[in-house]
């Protein structure tokens, strides 16, 4: 009777098998593929469904844990899965893929999901507020627009050429250009009359370009965060409200080495047997983060080139060893590592006590 009661404790102690502990989500537009294991680790669900059918399946689960890839509707599928009471794990694609045996399809995707959010080293991504994504949208559009309108500037002055008409470097001597078409009788009349249909564009979208960015800066200076940014040479608002906007949760971060490796300004390393390698910057994470930082530096450089402003001497040492541009990625790595410490620490930017925090923190 010792030895039942024994055995049947110990049956009590078991985790119940078909207890789903995580679940990997591959999506999809349509469908959703679920792989779901037990506390063993052994694979209990495995089940394809439409979005209503995932939904309604999840929401009868216990609350348990949930991953999924940080795609484009992951954010907005993490809100709705948390409203269930589910953990949600958001993981870049790039480190699922290695975890993926053979083949590709969503069951495999799936599993590898499942595999890659359990290891306890797995970074994640922050799920982002229905605020911050349309703050994110409102950077978008502007950046949109600018690649229009440097697209239409190039179109302008490429059709001008064609017909002996060459205005100078800038976004300044388009609307110049554009009149001359205008008064130029030489063009045949079909031509000036396309010149003005790209004249009207052109300034349909300086207009709109405009509207967003008075919207942006509104919504600069709303943020308290962005505004103490913004103190940081070579940042500027832009600059600081895309910081803001794109590192939603600072603390991810260990160290401000890895913010800046994760806009992509550290060098890739290909270092083995002792032998360090260091090659070109990675141009890892945001692309539109990395450019307006590293475009932010070099206005820097180009104003201590022309003797103005009071230069640190780190960057004076720089630049007598590297050229100008080069220079502009480390210095857009150091105004990373600085903006990472001002986000985590809440404090302002002080250059007599920055550089040896960052260096501390580093």
């Amino acid at each position: 009777m010792c030895q039942n009661e024994v055995v049947e404790d110990l049956k009590q102690r078991e985790p119940p098998v078909d207890k789903i502990i995580r679940i990997g989500m591959d999506t999809s537009k349509h469908f959703f593929q679920l792989h779901g294991v037990n506390p063993a680790e052994q694979p209990v669900l495995r089940r394809r469904l439409r979005r209503k059918q995932m939904l309604a399946f999840l929401a009868q689960l216990e609350p348990t844990v949930i991953g999924m890839e940080a795609c484009g509707g992951a954010h907005h599928m993490g809100r709705e899965l948390r409203g269930m009471g589910h953990e949600v794990r958001l993981l870049p694609p790039q480190f699922v893929k290695p975890y993926v045996k053979r083949g590709k399809n969503d069951a495999a995707d799936a599993e590898a999901l499942c595999e890659a959010m359990s290891r306890p080293t797995m970074r994640f991504v922050t799920v982002k507020t229905p605020e911050s994504q349309a703050a994110l949208m409102l950077a978008g559009l502007r950046d949109r627009l600018i690649r229009n309108r440097t697209q239409l500037a190039n179109a302008i002055r490429g059709y001008a050429a064609e017909f002996g008409l060459i205005a100078a470097k800038g976004l300044a001597k388009i609307e110049e250009l554009l009149l001359r078409t205008q008064t130029d009788e030489r063009l045949p009349a079909l031509a000036r009359e396309l010149f003005a249909a790209h004249a009207k564009e052109y300034a349909q979208l300086e207009v709109r370009i405009v509207e967003i960015e008075a919207k942006l800066m509104a919504w600069h200076r709303e943020n308290e965060c962005s505004r103490r940014l913004a103190e940081v040479p070579s940042v500027g608002p832009i600059g600081a409200s895309l910081m803001v906007m794109k590192v939603q949760d600072p603390q991810v971060f260990r160290c401000g080495r890895q913010c800046a490796a994760w806009i992509g300004l550290t060098p890739k390393d290909h270092s083995t047997a002792g032998k360090v390698r260091l090659g070109v910057i990675t141009r890892a994470g945001d692309e539109t983060l990395r450019r307006v930082l590293v475009a932010g530096a070099m206005a820097v450089i180009q104003q201590v080139q022309r003797g103005r402003g009071k230069p640190s001497p780190w960057l004076t040492a720089l630049l007598e060893r590297k050229p100008p541009k080069l220079a502009a990625v480390a210095l857009a790595n150091k105004t990373a590592r600085i903006c990472w410490k001002l986000m985590v620490s809440g404090e302002r930017y002080n250059p007599h006590t920055m550089a040896v925090a960052v260096d501390e923190a580093a």
